[in-house]
C-alpha cells in the first residue's frame, strides 16, 4: 500500500473509539451474521430466490470485495449501508412475492403464479442492495487490515466470522423471528460506525437502524408466523365441509394441510392406495415428510401398529402435534425423529412393512434446480436402494405427489424400478397435476398393481444420481434462465468494481489470489454437500460443516504463522493430492462406513484440500504489498466460484473437483517468481 494510502486508512479509523483487534472481531462477526440473517430473511419474503438459491450470497461476497477494494478511496465512514438495509426491508415487505393461494399442485418456473414484482424487477433490486449492504461492513473489516500483520488480520477476521455463525446458529436453535436479527444489526451498527458528525450519525445510522428494527417487530407479530431453522412458517384454520382444516404455508408457498385422517382420504383418493398395493396390511410403517400429522394418521388408521415419524423441520413437526384434529403424535404407537429422511434411512437398523414418501418435495419443485434443496437426496437411484434395504421380505415402498409432468412420474417410476429390480405400481390419480401414486414391492409378489406400468416414455431422462441430485432438471445442461440470470450478475460485478475500486490494473498482480478464491469457494460447495449427504441436510450439518471450513482456514493460518511451512510448490502438491484424495473416495463408501468412522473419514477427505488450499493463501496473502486490494480480489474470486457451481448441473458435484484442480494449476502458474514467496 502506498504511503498516501496508509495515511488516509489510518486518518478514517485511528480515532475509532474501540481497539483495532476487537474492532476486527466485531465488525468480521457482524459481517458473516448479516450475510446469514440476508440470506434467510430475503428467502422467506421473495419465492423467487427458491430458483436461485445463492443468489443473496453471489450479491454479499460481490459487495464485501468492493468493500475491501474501496478501503484508502475514502475517509467517510460507510453510513450507506443502514440507509439501503433500511431501503431494502421496505421494498421486501412492502412488495413480498409469494406464491398464489388458488394454485394448486407442485410449481415450476414457466407455470408459476405468483403476487408481487416480477422476477426481473425484484431479483437485481435485491442482489445490488445485498452488496451494498454487506459493502460497509466489509469496509469496517478492511480498514483494520492495514493497522496489523497480514495474517494476524487474517487470523481476528476468522474469529469474528465463526462467532458471527455461532451467533446466526443460535438464534436458529431457539427459532429466534427477525426481530433479533435486527436487534443485532443495529447494536453492530451503532458500535462500529464513529459518530461524528452527531447529526450525519443519528440520520444514517440511528434512524434507519430503529426503523429496521420497528418493521422487523411488526413482521414478527404478525398472527400465523412461526420461525424455523429453514422456514418461515405460516398457517390459517378454517372449516371445509364441516372438517376443521390447518392449511400451513412456508416461505409464502402453499406446503401442508392438517386434515382428519377419514376426510383426507375421502377427498384425495392417493392418500389411501398405498395401503391398496400391499399384499398385507402394514404393522411396521415409516412416513418420511409427517409434518402436520396426516400421513401419519392415516396410517394409524389403517392398523399400524408402529410409526416412525421424520420430519426434517421442528416447527412443522410442532404445527402438526399441536392443530391436528386427530392428535397422530399423541398416540404411543408412534415415534417422531427430527431429521433429514435420507440421513435416517442410512442410520436406522430397523426393517418395515411400508416406507411412504409422503409428499416431502411438495415446495418449489424447478426444472433445473440451481442447489441442493432439503429433499433432494431423496430421489435418487440410492435413496431408493437405501430404501428397499430397510423393507422386510413381504415389504413395500410407496411415494406420493403432485408432479405436474408425465416425464416427471416416469423419471421417478424407472428410478424405483432400477432400485428394486422389476415395475412399480403406478397410478396416476389425476392428470391435471399429475397426481400420482409410485408403489414397489420387496419383490414383484409383494406388490398388487391394478394394471401393469407400460414403462417409462422414450426421452425420459436417466434416475438422478448422489452426484448429480436434480430431479427436475430435464436436460442435461444449464437452463437459459440462469446463464442469462449469471452473465448479468457477472457484468454488474464488473461495472460495480472498475466503479469502485477503480482501473483493473489494481488487481492484475493478484490473479493468482482471484483464482484461489474461485477453485476454494467450488470446493467448498463440493465439501458441503458431501456432508449434507452424510449426514443429513440439516441446518445444524450445515452450520457445523460451514464453520468446520473457517476452523480448517483459521489452522492453516496459524499453521503458516507459527511454524516454518514448506514452499509453495510444494503446498500447491499437497493440496492437488487432497483434491486426487477425495476424487478416488466414493461417497458409497462414506455411507457403508459407521457412523463415528464416517465422521471421521469424511473429515479427513474435505479438509485436507481446504487445509492446504488456505497455507497456500496464507503463504501467498503474507506477502502481498497491498492487503486489502489482494484480500478483494481473492474475495471477488469467490463470488465467480459460486457462478461456477452451477456446473454442477452439468457435470455433478464430484466433477466440480477438476475444475478446482485446473484451477489451482492456473493459480500455480500466475504465481510470481520472487525469493520471498518460496
Amino acid at each position: 500500500m502506498t504511503l498516501q494510502a496508509q495515511q488516509t486508512v489510518t486518518a478514517g479509523t485511528g480515532d475509532h473509539w474501540l481497539a483495532v483487534r476487537p474492532r476486527l472481531i466485531l465488525a468480521s462477526a457482524f459481517m458473516l451474521f448479516l450475510e446469514l440473517a440476508l440470506i434467510r430473511w430475503t428467502g422467506s419474503n421473495i419465492v423467487h430466490l427458491s430458483y436461485f438459491t445463492n443468489f443473496v450470497l453471489l450479491g454479499s461476497f460481490l459487495g464485501i470485495g468492493l468493500g475491501f477494494l474501496r478501503v484508502g478511496r475514502s475517509k467517510r465512514q460507510p453510513y450507506y449501508s443502514p440507509v439501503v438495509l433500511f431501503g431494502l426491508v421496505i421494498v421486501v415487505l412492502t412488495f413480498p412475492v409469494t406464491v398464489d393461494r388458488d394454485t394448486e399442485g407442485v410449481l415450476y418456473w414457466t407455470s408459476l403464479a405468483t403476487t408481487g414484482p416480477p422476477a426481473w424487477l425484484i431479483l437485481p433490486v435485491i442482489f445490488c442492495a445485498a452488496a451494498l449492504v454487506l459493502m460497509g461492513p466489509a469496509e469496517l473489516v478492511g480498514r483494520c487490515f492495514p493497522e496489523l500483520p497480514r495474517l494476524e488480520a487474517y487470523r481476528y477476521d476468522l474469529i469474528g466470522s465463526l462467532t458471527g455463525i455461532a451467533a446466526f446458529t443460535a438464534l436458529s436453535f431457539l427459532s429466534a423471528p427477525p426481530i433479533f436479527w435486527g436487534l443485532i444489526a443495529a447494536v453492530a451498527y451503532a458500535l462500529l460506525l464513529v459518530p461524528r458528525p452527531l447529526v450525519t450519525y443519528l440520520g444514517f445510522v440511528v434512524v434507519p437502524s430503529l426503523a429496521v428494527v420497528g418493521l422487523l417487530l411488526a413482521e414478527t407479530l404478525t398472527a400465523g408466523a412461526l420461525w424455523s431453522p429453514y422456514y418461515k412458517v405460516t398457517f390459517r384454520q378454517f372449516e371445509q365441509l364441516g372438517v376443521p382444516v390447518t392449511d400451513i404455508a412456508v416461505n409464502g408457498i402453499p406446503h401442508q394441510q392438517a386434515v382428519p385422517a377419514a376426510a383426507r382420504l375421502e377427498w384425495e383418493r392417493q392418500y389411501g392406495l398405498p395401503y391398496e398395493r400391499v399384499t398385507s396390511p402394514p404393522k411396521d410403517v415409516l412416513i418420511v415428510g409427517a409434518g402436520s400429522g396426516t400421513d401419519v394418521a392415516i396410517a394409524l388408521s389403517k392398523g399400524a401398529g408402529h410409526v416412525d415419524a421424520v420430519e426434517i423441520d421442528p416447527k412443522l413437526r410442532e404445527l402438526g402435534g399441536s392443530t391436528h384434529p386427530d392428535h397422530p403424535y399423541d398416540d404411543p404407537r408412534v415415534t417422531t425423529h427430527v431429521t433429514d429422511g435420507r440421513a435416517f434411512l442410512e442410520r436406522t437398523s430397523r426393517r418395515y412393512d411400508l416406507i411412504l414418501f409422503a409428499l416431502p418435495d411438495s415446495l418449489t419443485l424447478v426444472s433445473g434446480a440451481s442447489s441442493l434443496r432439503l429433499e433432494s437426496y431423496l430421489f435418487t437411484e440410492e435413496a431408493m436402494r437405501a430404501a428397499r434395504a430397510h423393507l422386510k421380505p413381504g415389504g413395500a415402498f410407496s411415494m406420493y405427489n403432485y408432479y405436474r409432468e408425465t416425464w416427471l412420474v416416469d423419471r421417478l417410476a424407472s428410478t424405483v424400478q432400477s432400485a428394486f429390480g422389476h415395475k412399480p405400481c403406478v397410478d396416476v390419480v389425476s392428470t391435471a397435476g399429475q397426481q400420482a401414486v409410485i408403489t414397489a414391492g420387496f419383490t414383484p409378489e409383494a406388490q398388487r398393481c391394478a394394471a401393469p406400468w407400460a414403462g417409462a416414455t422414450a426421452g425420459t431422462p436417466p434416475p438422478a444420481l448422489d452426484d448429480r441430485p436434480f430431479l427436475y432438471l430435464k436436460d442435461g445442461d444449464i437452463p437459459p434462465i440462469y446463464l442469462i440470470t449469471l452473465g448479468l450478475i457477472l457484468a454488474v460485478s464488473l461495472l460495480a468494481v472498475r466503479v469502485v475500486a477503480g482501473p483493473y490494473r489494481r488487481m492484475r498482480p493478484y490473479a493468482d489470489l482471484f483464482l484461489l478464491g474461485v477453485a476454494f469457494m467450488l470446493l467448498e460447495t463440493k465439501s458441503v454437500t458431501g456432508f449434507a449427504l452424510l449426514f443429513g441436510t440439516t441446518w445444524v450439518v450445515n452450520a457445523i460443516v460451514f464453520a468446520g471450513v473457517l476452523v480448517a482456514v483459521l489452522a492453516a493460518v496459524e499453521v503458516t504463522r507459527r511454524f516454518r511451512t514448506p514452499p509453495l510448490p510444494v503446498m500447491y502438491a499437497v493440496l492437488l493430492g487432497g483434491l486426487a484424495l477425495a476424487w478416488l473416495v466414493p461417497n458409497a463408501w462414506l455411507l457403508s462406513l459407521p457412523l463415528p468412522l464416517r465422521a471421521v473419514a469424511a473429515v479427513t477427505v474435505a479438509f485436507l484440500p481446504i487445509f492446504a488450499a488456505n497455507v497456500v493463501f496464507a503463504k501467498r496473502f503474507a506477502e502481498t504489498a497491498d492487503a486489502t486490494t489482494s484480500f478483494g480480489a481473492n474475495l471477488l474470486g469467490a463470488m465467480v466460484g459460486g457462478c461456477l457451481e452451477y456446473l454442477a448441473l452439468v457435470i455433478g458435484y464430484q466433477g466440480l473437483l477438476i475444475v478446482a484442480a485446473v484451477l489451482y494449476l492456473g493459480a500455480l502458474a500466475l504465481l510470481p517468481r520472487r525469493p520471498a514467496l518460496v
